[in-house]
């Protein structure tokens, strides 16, 4: 279908939604003329006004119940939250997925929410998500999946909010997403049993003496996540004093404050004695950049105090922070 078509549909579609809304509003008995206790319509009180970080967005459902998620990241926090999700975007598959691209950390959990695959790609499919009838989109403001440029389109199919997942804990997140979706009783529930097991996991290991460098090798280069990061606050909650990178001496992303790169040669001088918690390889990957030349002589690498935090804990959220803790647990318990 092209660009034009494409539009016509939207019209269409548009017509359609009017028609059906001056149905509601002409129709007596039932059809929207009741009224609650406080004199205002149930039309009015089933609909609310969202601000999120693409705008705001009015007649968003105050209890949706077909969701698609057009960001893989976001899925995660939605399931969490036991929101309806019918479908969602899904990636490329790889070592951080399922083999239809949904992140392991949730991917059980969309299969037990029989959750399908909207598209996979990190561009919208607008075609495939009006095929799939939405009274609810969800998508990213960040990342590669970020949907800012097809809003307006996404709009013209269902109310759609958008959200930063980059420069905020999931807790916030989650808490934000509750109100916003008229869930906050589960996202308090969430976040509470998160904390607890933070709590019970803190008390029963011994972290090291020294910091911890939260570490990602590139390569050619090596990633350091800041106390500020989700993983560094996580670590920190835990215990652990976590390394704060060299102010002015890596190179950081749009002003952003959770990590910093650093080139290969300056491992030493930035991870100092520090131990060594790698953020999303593999076993594999792990040795072979302990066994690199700028690597190999580093005091963790020689004390053994090289761990390995998970492939799912690049981005955090309910169920890859879980899988965090317990790495933690069972290394440090």
């Amino acid at each position: 279908m092209n660009g034009r078509q494409l539009r016509a549909r939207f019209r269409g579609v548009a017509v359609v939604a009017a028609g059906l809304l001056a149905l509601t509003a002409c129709g007596g008995g039932d059809a929207g003329a009741k009224r609650d206790g406080n004199g205002e319509g149930k039309a009015a009180a089933a609909a609310r006004t969202v601000k999120h970080d693409a705008g705001t967005t009015e007649k968003v459902p105050a209890q949706p119940k077909r969701i698609v998620s057009v960001s893989v990241t976001m899925t995660g926090h939605l399931l969490a939250l036991d929101a309806p999700v019918i479908a969602s975007q899904a990636t490329p598959p790889s070592v951080i997925t399922d083999k239809q691209g949904f992140f392991t950390q949730w991917s059980d959990a969309a299969a037990k929410n029989s959750v399908k695959v909207a598209y996979q790609g990190f561009e919208p499919d607008v075609e495939k998500v009006l095929a799939l009838k939405p009274d609810l989109i969800v998508g990213a403001s960040s990342g590669a999946e970020n949907a800012e440029k097809f809003y307006d389109k996404l709009s013209a199919v269902a109310p759609t909010l958008l959200y930063r997942h980059d420069d905020v804990s999931w807790q916030d997140l989650t808490a934000r997403l509750g109100k916003d979706l008229g869930l906050e009783k589960r996202a308090s529930e969430v976040v509470a049993a998160h904390d607890k097991r933070v709590g019970e996991v803190k008390a029963a290991i011994t972290v090291p003496k020294q910091s911890a460098a939260l570490v990602r090798d590139n390569q050619s280069a090596m990633t350091v996540f800041t106390p500020e990061s989700a993983q560094g606050r996580l670590l920190t909650s835990l215990g652990f004093t976590v390394l704060e990178p060299p102010a002015g001496k890596g190179q950081t992303q749009g002003g952003r404050s959770d990590f910093a790169e650093f080139s290969q040669e300056k491992v030493a001088d930035t991870a100092k004695d520090s131990s060594l918690l790698f953020v999303s390889h593999t076993p594999e990957e792990i040795t072979a950049a302990s066994a690199r030349p700028v690597w190999k002589d580093l005091a963790a690498v020689k004390d053994k105090r090289v761990y390995d935090l998970g492939l799912d804990t690049f981005r955090l959220d309910y169920y890859s922070a879980g899988n965090l803790i317990d790495k933690i647990e069972k290394a440090f318990g």
